[in-house]
């Protein structure tokens, strides 16, 4: 009896016999082609977790077999000192930073005639904001200067208003360090708390004018400086100092602005962003205008109020005609805002300054009423540096032409602002819900902010 006349078993023996050519021609396949050998071990050899993005390369490999092309192998073996970024898994805590979305905000956009796009860096994994890069980057170019060495007792000290001190007690956890931060007595008591829980020694210091030595920068400085004098210990000092060092804007030309660019495909029209240590905005201005040659982009700085930045992009002083710059001893900026706005040119800001075009400023109560039209409209919960880049978005968007693409920045989010901007949007009456103020909401975004409506004259 012939297979013929068993139709099972012949299909049987046909999916055995194509099962066990398969298997030749995978034991084959080496040997057809020596070099995979070589191939393959070099990929072991790689540094995977230099990659920032995963791979999607799986279907072009399997392409190139089917057509003859290259063919490389790849390592699935994971252990604790190679990580394939392909499978999702990440190095430690440093490896959830960067690659945060790019999200439209829907109510704004509808509001202005404008796409209004806001790269998400509060998610961030390590400390929850755009800080997350400029830490990380600034504790490796210390390393590779020798500057820092892991689990020597070294100790990264900075003067902060909070997300850098968090950012760096995150990472300096993770490396090896320990981290003293100095932050001024004004700043909302969460973020205290926060450093606190991680680790970090935290000194609150009066507020100061820069020129004082007690300023809280100038303190972080000096307590570095006495650590690496100390003839008690043979760990260092570090003073991250990121209003003035240049690892803070480099971060973002090597992060932030690539991965602004690739989500828009370069499709931007404006770029606001508001500037404390001027990392943020000069990394991604100078990356998207000298590296990708957007010469048609428009730079827009958030100014907050009491901050003197505004009036250096728009007259070129930092208060008035009359006073000479770096001469006045001011304490704090006279705003609520905590992150933005300063009244100094620092390094970072200078980089860029040249390139860019215009400034706003926005008044707290803008970005009081901002952040809690976010919350109403879109489920945003944000915190005041991140309020006042949405309302220069709106400004900005508001003189630009319809359809136009605006890129803006949300730092922070709401849960370390809760003592202090938060208590004050409760206190100014904005968190009632529609019953209590008898059924009615308040819909239209540029009255609430109290700006001008297209074609309008300027006041």
């Amino acid at each position: 009896m012939s297979l013929s006349d068993h139709p099972k078993a012949y299909g049987t023996a046909a999916l055995t016999v194509a099962f066990v050519a398969g298997i030749f021609v995978t034991l084959g396949f080496k040997d057809l082609y020596p070099e995979l050998e070589n191939r393959y071990q070099q990929r072991l050899n790689r540094n995977r977790n230099a990659r920032r993005r995963n791979s999607t390369n799986t279907s072009s490999r399997r392409d190139s077999f089917l057509f003859g092309g290259p063919v490389s192998l790849e390592d699935r073996e994971s252990s604790f000192t190679t990580i394939d970024r392909g499978l999702g898994i990440v190095d430690g805590i440093a490896g959830t930073i960067g690659n945060t979305p790019l999200v439209k905000i829907r109510s704004l956009s509808e509001a202005t005639g404008c796409i209004i796009l806001a790269k998400a860096e509060f998610l961030n994994g390590a400390g929850n904001s755009p800080k997350d890069r400029v830490a990380l980057n600034m504790i490796e170019v210390a390393e590779q200067k020798g500057l820092l060495v892991p689990n020597r007792g070294d100790t990264i000290y900075e003067g902060t208003v909070g997300s850098t001190g968090i950012s760096l007690a995150v990472l300096a956890r993770a490396k090896g360090y320990k981290c003293h931060i100095c932050m001024p007595s004004d700043m909302a008591i969460e973020k205290v708390e926060l450093l606190h829980h991680l680790g970090a020694t935290v000194e609150r210091v009066t507020p100061a004018p820069i020129t004082d030595p007690k300023h809280f920068v100038n303190l972080a400085r000096q307590r570095a400086k006495e650590h690496t004098l100390s003839s008690e210990t043979e760990s260092r000092g570090f003073f991250a100092d990121q209003f003035e060092s240049l690892a803070n804007y480099t971060a973002h030309m090597k992060t932030t602005g690539p991965e602004i660019y690739e989500q828009t495909g370069g499709l931007i029209d404006a770029f606001v962003a508001g500037a404390g240590t001027g990392g943020t905005i000069s990394g991604v201005t100078k990356y998207l205008k000298e590296e990708k040659k957007l010469t048609n982009l428009k730079v827009v700085l958030a100014d907050p109020q009491g901050s003197g930045l505004y009036n250096k992009i728009r007259h070129g002083v930092m208060y008035s005609s009359t006073e000479k710059e770096g001469t006045r001893r001011r304490a704090q900026v006279d705003t609520m805002v905590e992150g933005i706005g300063i009244n100094r040119i620092t390094e970072n800001f200078e980089s860029a300054r040249s390139l860019i075009d215009d400034a706003v400023r926005v008044t707290d109560l803008q970005a009081l009423r901002m952040a809690r039209w976010l919350v109403e409209h879109d489920g945003i919960f944000i915190g005041s540096s991140s309020a006042v880049n949405c309302v220069a978005a709106v400004m900005t968007a508001l003189k630009m032409p319809k359809g136009s693409q605006v890129v803006t920045i949300l730092c922070d989010s709401g849960s370390r602002h809760l003592s202090k901007f938060w208590k004050s949007v409760g206190e100014l009456g904005l968190e009632h819900n529609e019953e209590e103020k008898g059924g009615e909401r308040e819909e239209d975004l540029i009255e609430v902010l109290g700006l001008e409506r297209p074609g309008q004259s300027e006041k």
